[in-house]
């Protein structure tokens, strides 16, 4: 186990899949004490001490900041937030009903805000942190049949250059980036159909489609001490895709 991150506590949202799990998994190795937060039922089997399981919908605000008051009560503050709940709801927009709409912006983007509101304030007392909110190539570019994710995910980047604004004012050392993976194999990409697969991965300059650990390690790189004077950037881990 390395220290990179030893006595840091760091919370993640959408922390039980994907890229989340990947990054729980990274920083748990780096020595931090991680909290992995999901609304889903069930947990991978437990791989380390450090990892701990929060049930969190992060739709819901209330919760939101009664999760962010437990964390504190039990670890006595909070370095680290990776914003990375999402979901997808995929249609044309002429068959996008505005109940896909609606939950898509719901949890992808209003359940950032819902969760960096409460962490940020606990930042704000303590003086330092940082914050890591995981948006999309598609955010930056668009993608057709994805209106509601690709403008919940622009919107992320849009608030997290606000937050670097807002959340160093005074001086405070409040760190807020994001990374925006291009097409990565998690779980959001099995239903997709593997000769579409195979033209996603034709279009990144590697050739091929980018692995979650990846982008579990830059989202790392922006949590430590190395990214001390990076604040209010997009770091895109697309393997060339936006070239």
């Amino acid at each position: 186990m390395g220290s990179q991150f030893k006595d840091k506590v760091i919370v993640v949202t959408g922390g039980t899949r994907g890229i989340g799990f990947a990054t729980c998994q990274a920083l748990a190795d780096k020595g931090a004490l991680v909290y992995a937060c999901a609304r889903h039922d069930s947990f991978p089997s437990q791989i380390s001490d450090s990892i701990v399981y929060h049930y969190l919908d992060v739709t819901d605000a209330p919760s939101c900041e009664k999760l962010v008051q437990e964390v504190v009560a039990a670890s006595g503050h909070i370095d680290g937030l990776v914003a990375d709940a999402g979901i997808t709801r995929d249609a044309l927009t002429s068959k996008m009903t505005g109940e896909m709409f609606d939950e898509v912006i719901d949890v992808n983007l209003k359940g950032i805000f819902n969760i960096v509101k409460p962490v940020s304030a606990v930042m704000d007392q303590q003086g330092c942190g940082a914050i890591v909110t995981v948006s999309s190539i598609v955010g930056e570019q668009g993608n057709i049949g994805q209106a509601n994710y690709a403008a919940s995910k622009a919107g992320i980047i849009a608030m997290t250059r606000t937050w670097a604004k807002e959340f160093a004012r005074k001086g405070k050392q409040i760190r807020v980036n994001s990374v925006a993976p291009g097409y990565t194999l998690t779980d959001m990409l099995k239903s997709v159909p593997p000769k579409l697969l195979d033209q996603f991965s034709g279009q990144t300059m590697l050739k091929r489609l980018g692995r979650p650990e990846e982008i579990a390690k830059a989202i790392c790189f922006l949590l430590s001490d190395d990214a001390s004077y990076i604040t209010g950037t997009v770091l895109d881990v697309n393997g060339g895709m936006s070239l």
